[in-house]
């Protein structure tokens, strides 16, 4: 595993004495990614949340203008906490993903509550918001993250995600210091850098992942329809669209941004985006990630209070260790958010 501030040379030293190394069985990036959103995995994160003992509600929160979004707040009863982690899942995830449970219950051991936050149209909260989701609503996450700390936080607030729920974290990072909200720590797992490479890496890869978040989108899209007919009145043949057509219709009728090229933009973090960051913060990625070139990565302009960490395999937000799937990117999370000051 490498780390550094890119700009200068990535550095071939191991983090804190720990590497991460699977057997040789695990060192396909297909087989990690596939694996790691298993039912296997369900059912794992299901167990290791429960086996901690902690009390979860579910919590409607404010995003702001009228707009409503849904999480579930876990703590430990007669623990004194040592902060919040807002955790965000990846795109058609939700706060009931696998690696979200997996990562609350590393959280939960080392003393914090945590609050997994769904976006807007995510889990079952389709009907909360007319409105369809698009990763460009960063300001009703950023909001909703602020109404969470306002609630439920007892100490320092940390923000985590995953692929594009890594994206988010880091975006609402960057505006954290804009919106009053105080942030300790941040840390994301293979993060969307660039949309539009993301695209085109999906593309041209293996046509499993795209076939897999098509059919997911689409699902979204039904029940969007189905709860508003009349604002939502679009037919099937519109949802038979592939990812790249599809996306072009949500822009062009759901947002404001009038192309593909102008909304991917709005949402990338890549060059120097990052390079204002203050709050500290990690970055995992796996050089095999068939989904996000890493090459994006090692072209980021990071202050020196962020870290890269670049594991050589991984996958796609997978990083399993054994046959039992047990995970070191949820371990990673909680140790790093773990660390007080500066990456």
């Amino acid at each position: 595993m490498t780390e550094g501030v890119v700009g200068t040379d990535l550095l071939d030293t191991v983090v804190e004495g720990e590497d991460y190394l699977p057997p040789r069985w695990l060192r396909n990036p297909h087989v990690q990614s596939v694996l790691g959103t298993s039912p296997w995995r369900r059912r794992r994160g299901a167990m290791a949340l429960a086996a901690t003992g902690a009390t979860t509600t579910g919590h409607d929160v404010d995003g702001g203008d009228g707009i409503r979004l849904h999480g579930l707040h876990s703590r430990l009863a007669g623990q004194r906490s040592r902060g919040l982690v807002v955790l965000l899942h990846g795109w058609e995830g939700s706060a009931e993903s696998s690696y979200m449970r997996l990562t609350a219950a590393e959280l939960l051991q080392r003393g914090f509550d945590v609050f997994r936050l769904n976006f807007r149209d995510h889990g079952e909260t389709h009907h909360l918001n007319e409105a369809i989701f698009h990763s460009n609503r960063i300001d009703e996450v950023v909001h909703a993250t602020r109404d969470v700390a306002q609630r439920f936080a007892e100490g320092p607030v940390a923000v985590a995600g995953y692929s594009l729920g890594g994206n988010f974290a880091l975006r609402v990072a960057l505006r954290a210091p804009a919106a009053g909200l105080e942030l300790a720590r941040v840390a994301a797992v293979c993060p969307v850098i660039d949309p539009a490479r993301t695209m085109l890496q999906m593309e041209n890869g293996l046509q499993f992942y795209m076939r897999y978040f098509e059919r997911k989108w689409r699902g979204s899209l039904m029940r969007k329809r189905a709860l508003f007919p009349e604002a939502h009145a679009f037919d099937d043949s519109t949802l038979k669209l592939g990812m790249r057509e599809l996306t072009e219709w949500l822009v062009q009728r759901h947002t404001d941004f009038g192309t593909l090229e102008a909304y991917f933009d709005g949402y990338s973090v890549a060059g120097d985006r990052l390079a204002s960051l203050q709050v500290p913060a990690d970055i995992l990625m796996a050089e095999d990630d068939p989904v996000i070139p890493v090459d994006e990565f090692r072209a980021l302009t990071l202050p020196p209070t962020t870290r890269l960490q670049l594991a050589r395999w991984g996958g796609h937000c997978g990083f399993l260790e054994n046959a039992g799937l047990t995970g070191y990117a949820e371990r990673w999370v909680a140790r790093r958010l773990s660390v007080p000051g500066p990456a």
